[in-house]
């Protein structure tokens, strides 16, 4: 399937990857701390290759019915790239309620129990060949989204297989039997920022192999064909091929017998006087 091309305010090129995050709770606009942090271990990971950034635009406030916002803004955003920079491999990630909009994001279906009518509906299946990895830290529990009354977080089918899902132990939000806030904020120190980094990087690698490795074995660029002998326009047992253009003239048989030598010319007359 086909995206249409999205216009864009922005002529700039498309990177070959980008990441697409939903910073936490209360952090300013962007990606947040753990996003940042995200971001800059995975850009040593993968050599020369260009890296964007897309800080998903959503309140992340207290008011947590505020995050369709975020998956919305997020979806649109994940549909253009897939249409105007379709080489682009796109890692998706969040932290805490960012974790949960990316996690709403790559579902299949609407959840039970939500009207389709009041959240974006799901991304076409096609467009996770163009997601790389997921990778969500501090993802809510079942028990939390049930204490604030909203469903639970399925990461879709198309992207299970490529998505990582890290919590800290104890950490109050997305340990079931967490008793610790403080345990939220502490994915860098604990190597849990590298370790998606390394995941995500593994992942986009891989996804890069396998487009080389494609590109080695597409046909070559024809070669032009060239001009047939007269005898190449025979098929088996002299017959004319199919193929061939005009048919060609018959082959010269032996040269003729040279008939008697012509008569020599009469002497000039002298003109009369």
């Amino acid at each position: 399937m086909q995206f249409a091309a999205i216009p864009s305010a922005s002529a700039a090129p498309c990177p070959d990857a980008e990441v697409v995050f939903a910073r936490g709770t209360t952090e300013l606009p962007g990606v947040g701390p753990t996003g940042d942090a995200f971001v800059d271990a995975l850009r040593t990971q993968i050599g020369a290759k260009s890296l964007g950034v897309y800080g998903v635009d959503y309140p992340a406030t207290t008011d947590f019915p505020t995050a369709v916002h975020g998956i919305a803004d997020a979806r649109a955003h994940i549909l253009a790239t897939a249409a105007n920079c379709p080489d682009t491999k796109m890692v998706l990630g969040g932290f805490s309620q960012g974790a949960a909009v990316m996690g709403f994001v790559t579902a299949a279906i609407v959840p039970d129990g939500v009207s389709p009518e009041d959240v974006p509906a799901p991304m076409p299946p096609e467009v996770a060949d163009h997601v790389a990895a997921v990778a969500l830290f501090g993802k809510p529990s079942t028990r939390f989204m049930r204490a604030i009354n909203d469903p639970d977080i399925v990461v879709g089918p198309n992207y299970a297989a490529k998505a990582i899902d890290l919590c800290v132990d104890d950490d109050l939000v997305c340990d079931p039997q967490g008793r610790s806030f403080s345990a939220h904020n502490q994915y860098a120190d604990a190597g849990l920022v590298n370790q998606g980094a390394t995941f995500a990087a593994q992942k986009l690698q891989l996804s890069w192999a396998a487009d080389a490795a494609a590109g080695t074995t597409s046909p070559t660029a024809p070669q032009p064909t060239p001009t047939p002998s007269p005898l190449s326009a025979l098929g088996p047992g002299g017959a004319p091929s199919q193929h061939a253009g005009p048919t060609a003239q018959a082959l010269p048989g032996p040269a003729p017998l040279p008939g008697p030598a012509p008569a020599p010319a009469p002497p000039p007359v002298a003109p009369l006087a």
